[in-house]
């Protein structure tokens, strides 16, 4: 099951990881958040051990949100070493998701 990042457990679970961090900012009342979410977790069972995939709920975690400046969802950033190493803006095919994983493992 995709990991539910907060504001408090982002530094240590996806800036701090040594893993690369597939991150899914949403919300409960974005349709396509909501299309793209069981992708998101099957991507999480997909990479479980070798990847973090997690998500944040835009609504309850400002903080994380306004720090990358997330203005549209969903917003996926890829995250390895503490940067931002790719993003996917919108609701996608899990094969795009994949091959973006795959170009950062």
């Amino acid at each position: 099951m995709a990991t539910e990042f907060t504001d408090s457990n982002f530094q240590n679970h996806v800036l701090e990881s040594e893993k690369l961090s597939v991150v899914d900012f949403w919300a409960e009342w974005c349709g396509p958040c909501r299309a793209i979410g069981p992708v998101v977790e099957e991507l999480s069972k997909d990479y479980a051990g070798k990847v973090n995939v997690g998500k944040v709920n835009v609504d309850q975690n400002p903080q994380v949100s306004m720090q990358y400046g997330i203005t549209s969802i969903p917003a996926i950033l890829f995250i390895k070493g503490g940067k931002v190493v790719d993003k996917q803006i919108g609701a996608v095919p899990k094969s795009v998701l994949e091959k973006k994983i795959q170009a950062h493992l």
